[in-house]
Formats: C-alpha cells, structure tokens, sequence
C-alpha cells in the first residue's frame, strides 16, 4: 500500500480547487482498503473514499485519509435472454457505457457520459435521459467496515430513490462499495421518455443512436470539467407538493413541472435561470453562462468563493418561488461530510 502524505486533491476532483489532504492512498485491491482502516496509527482520524471526485467539493483542507478507489475488472455472462454484467468499483462509468455498446451488450445508452465511477453510481442512484441506475442494478457489493467480510445487496435492498440510496443514509460511512451487478434485458427497447431523445424518436432506432444523441445533448448544456473545473449538476430538481406546485403556478404561470409518485418535480436550472442568474459570479466561481445548473471554477476559485455563490443561488430562488434547493454536490469539511446550510450557519 502506497501511503502520500500533505497530498494536493486538485487532480484527485473535478472542481480543480486547491484543497491538501493529510494521506492519500490508491487501492487497486480490496486489501488495500483494509489495511487502510486497520491502520493502528490512522484508528481516531477520519476516511474518505473517492472515485473519480466529480461529485465532490473540499469545503476545507481534509485532516484524514483519502482513499481512491482504483479496484479494476469487467465480466459478462449471458443467461435466461439476459447480459449480466460484474463491474469493479473503481471502472470508470463513462467508459464502462461505450465498452458495452462494442460488446453489443444495450441498456446503458441514456446513461453515457455521466463522470464518476461503477461504485458511485449506487451511491447517488444516478440517473439521466429517463433511466436510473436502479433500473438497470441487480446488486450491489460491499466490504463491511466492521468485519471486513464482502457482502451482497439486492436493487431491492439498496433502498434507491431519486438521487439517494442507503449507502447515504443506513449505511452511511460503513462500506466500500467493491462492485456492481448490472442486468440488461437482451431485447432492446429504447427509452426515449424524455423530451429531447422523444422529439426524435423517428430517429432513434438503434442503441448507438440513442448513445449518440444522449453524449451531444449532454457536451451541449454541460461544460466538460477537463477544460473548466465544475462537479456537474450543482443542485437536484426539487420535488414540491402538488398544493405548493398549483399555488407556484398561479404566481408564476410560465412554471412547468413533472409529476411523479412524490409530487411536481422542478428543473432547478430552469429556476437559477429565471432568477437571472446565469453568469453571476463571486470571485472565480461562476453559475455557468449556457447551464444554470452547473458552478464552474474559471480559473482559481477558492472554497469560500464556491460556498458563497452555492448559498446565494439558494437564497435567492428561496426568496423568488419559496423552493428550498438541496445540493446533489457532496460537501465535505476537514473531518467528514456536510450539508450548505450547516456550513453556512457555523461560519456566522
């Protein structure tokens, strides 16, 4: 196990904000995490396990062990008129979609180009272009922090919802997610529920396709994080009530929303934009010109300049449509992980 210590985590996250770490450590083995965490002289300090870092934002220099998961390996086996895939933690997701579409393996074509890795994609329930992650997951393994055994959930088990999953509530800091089992129904049917891909759905008639048009949509209204620094979408789409949603629409009549089993979904970047704040920058961070969704870093944002502007989009669609954003971005200060408001509030 390589152990660096005072590591720098710009290369190590996509917001490319200066933020040093006390350890760093890339696992390419499961016992390289174990060893991690029975570490006698790292017993009483935090840990954190990263992917790919495109979800994550270093509120303040990280006084722990940062461990990467590098866990590497992809296998397919063919059976009952469906392609069951066994995907290591640390593969790439992006490239994970476009190795399945060379192997003739469909399914996962809504789901190009979403930065990160196999084991974040439970974590967060990713979804994009009408699919989720749970839509496709047939379980989910883990190491088991307290007896360092390798255990098994069922999609069932994992508890997913929108952008939410046990790994971020019941088991909250007491796994590693090692790997993934992904299942594809061996009869494709394209997924064209939303908008953009149903508006050419006379077009769409092959995964590739599908494939094609999600990345273009996608380059088109996110900035890509190797050309400028950002965590991709900042905030979830709030789901709303359907009494606020009708007394929403009645102050505000150009609102739209998407109902679904909770209530009226909202595009929280439609919101950012309709308050006018796209281009509205504090210090180097900036909401993005073209997608009101997405904070960039253009040049040397620092934390405080990323914080800020976070809390002044919230305070400000608040104050507009009395819609209280939740960031999807993971926030974590010196000793683990937090919440906008919390950080706020303990600065003040």
């Amino acid at each position: 196990m390589n152990v660096k210590n005072n590591v720098n985590l710009k290369p190590f996250h996509t917001f490319g904000v200066d933020i040093p770490c006390d350890f760093l450590i890339e696992a390419y083995e499961v016992d390289d995490i174990i060893q991690a965490f029975q570490n006698k002289d790292w017993v009483d300090i935090p840990k954190l396990i990263l992917g790919k870092g495109s979800n994550v934002f270093f509120t303040q220099p990280y006084h722990g062990v940062v461990i990467v998961n590098r866990l590497q390996g992809k296998s397919l086996v063919e059976k009952d008129g469906y392609y069951h895939l066994h995907i290591s933690g640390g593969e790439d997701w992006p490239s994970l979609v476009e190795w399945s579409l060379a192997q003739g393996v469909n399914g996962l074509e809504n789901l190009a180009l979403i930065p990160g890795c196999a084991g974040s994609a439970p974590i967060q329930n990713i979804g994009a272009y009408g699919v989720e992650f749970k839509d496709i997951c047939e379980y989910v393994d883990y190491l088991d922090l307290d007896s360092f055994q390798i255990k098994r959930l069922s999609a069932k088990e994992c508890e997913f919802s929108y952008r939410d999953s046990i790994f971020k509530q019941a088991l909250r800091n007491k796994v590693v997610i090692t790997a993934v089992g992904i299942v594809l129904n061996k009869s494709w049917k394209p997924n064209l529920s939303y908008g953009p891909l149903q508006a050419e759905s006379d077009l769409l008639t092959t995964p590739k396709s599908v494939f094609d048009l999600v990345c273009e949509i996608r380059r088109s209204k996110l900035p890509d994080p190797a050309l400028i620094g950002n965590a991709g979408s900042f905030f979830k789409n709030p789901i709303i009530s359907h009494a606020a949603y009708e007394k929403l629409k009645s102050a505000h009549p150009d609102v739209n929303g998407y109902e679904t089993e909770d209530g009226v979904k909202m595009a929280a970047g439609w919101l950012i934009d309709r308050c006018g704040l796209k281009g509205h920058q504090v210090g180097d961070a900036q909401v993005h010109p073209q997608q009101a969704l997405v904070i960039v870093n253009t040049g040397s944002a620092s934390a405080k300049d990323v914080l800020d502007l976070a809390w002044f989009i919230k305070q400000t669609v608040l104050s507009k449509y009395n819609i209280n954003l939740e960031h999807e971005v993971r926030f974590f200060t010196a000793t683990e992980e937090s919440q906008l408001d919390d950080i706020i509030n303990s600065s003040h």
